[in-house]
Parts: C-alpha cells; sequence; structure tokens
C-alpha cells in the first residue's frame, strides 16, 4: 500500500514540475510576426535532363522586412531549388540585419510552386533559427514564412514577391 501511494506522490510531482517547467519556457518565448517584400540580385538555372523541366537552380534576393512592432530590417538570402516545371524543394539561408546591427542567421526549408523554372507561384517555409548577433546573441527558434511571387518583368533577375511570416525564439537569460 505504501509503495502505490509512494508511485501516486511521485507522479504527482512530476506532472507538477512539467506543468511548472512547461509554463516557464512558453512564457520565456518572443514572437516577431513580419511582413516582406523580396526581389531577386541573381538567379542561375541548369537542367538535369532526367525529366522534361527538371532543373536545380541557385538564387540569391535581398528582401525588406517590416515587423508588427515598428522595427525594419534587410535580409540576403542564398537559395537552391530542385524543381520539374517549376514546382519542388527549395533550401534557403537567410541572414536578417536589424537597424543597430543585430543578425539573425536562418535556415529555411520548403516547398516551391510554379509553371516555370525561374517562375514560381509561391513558397511556403520552415525556418530554424542558427545564430544570433548583437542583442540576439544567444537565440535559438522556428519560424514560417509564405511568400507570393509577381510575374518576371523585363530586365528582372527573378520574380519579386511579399510574403508575411513569424519567428518564434527564445534568448539566454542575462
Amino acid at each position: 500500500m505504501a509503495t502505490r501511494k509512494s508511485m501516486w506522490v511521485l507522479l504527482g510531482i512530476l506532472v507538477i514540475s512539467i506543468w511548472i517547467l512547461g509554463s516557464a519556457i512558453q512564457t520565456g518565448a518572443e514572437t516577431l510576426k513580419f511582413k516582406s517584400y523580396t526581389y531577386v540580385t541573381k538567379a542561375e538555372s541548369f537542367p538535369v535532363g532526367d525529366v522534361d523541366g527538371h532543373t536545380v537552380g541557385f538564387t540569391t534576393r535581398r528582401a525588406f522586412l517590416v515587423f508588427e512592432n515598428g522595427e525594419v530590417a534587410t535580409q540576403r538570402s542564398v537559395s537552391t531549388s530542385d524543381a520539374i516545371k517549376g514546382s519542388g524543394a527549395s533550401l534557403t539561408y537567410q541572414n536578417i540585419t536589424f537597424s543597430d546591427g543585430s543578425t539573425i542567421i536562418i535556415k529555411a526549408v520548403g516547398t516551391v510552386t510554379g509553371t516555370d523554372p525561374m517562375v514560381y507561384r509561391s513558397i511556403k517555409m520552415t525556418r530554424e533559427i542558427i545564430k544570433g548577433t548583437g542583442r540576439f546573441e544567444g537565440i535559438k527558434g522556428t519560424g514560417s514564412t509564405t511568400v507570393k511571387y509577381f510575374p518576371v518583368e523585363e530586365g528582372e533577375a527573378g520574380p519579386r514577391g511579399i510574403g508575411e511570416g513569424t519567428l518564434t525564439y527564445t534568448l539566454p537569460s542575462k
């Protein structure tokens, strides 16, 4: 009987501990929501040759980000894509720089949809924060982004896009 009571007490302590620790982790997380305008600075696409329309692409982009808290930032990104007729997978590294010089570096994995190797219609990405500098030193977190693209106009290296996203992160205590 005493063993059974001890088990219930231990289980109760475990449940309460998980609840308290879980609450502390949740309250420590911060969220940044933003809207973005992105444009291509360089793009190359190479045919694979195995099936019609299969390409591997390399793109560099820049973006302006406007956060719901009023902050603004710029973003540089480098991405690769593996797509058939414009739809497929994307891997992107993004460097976000804030006006105070602090940065957040992100690895994003996504799915592009489109009809042509260089004319994507949209992309959805899940993001992992891999590093921060300045006020974001030690940052950990994740996020998501959705971007819709405009048709490429004459003289453009690739499509411009409008997007929105969220970063959820924690910073180490000081």
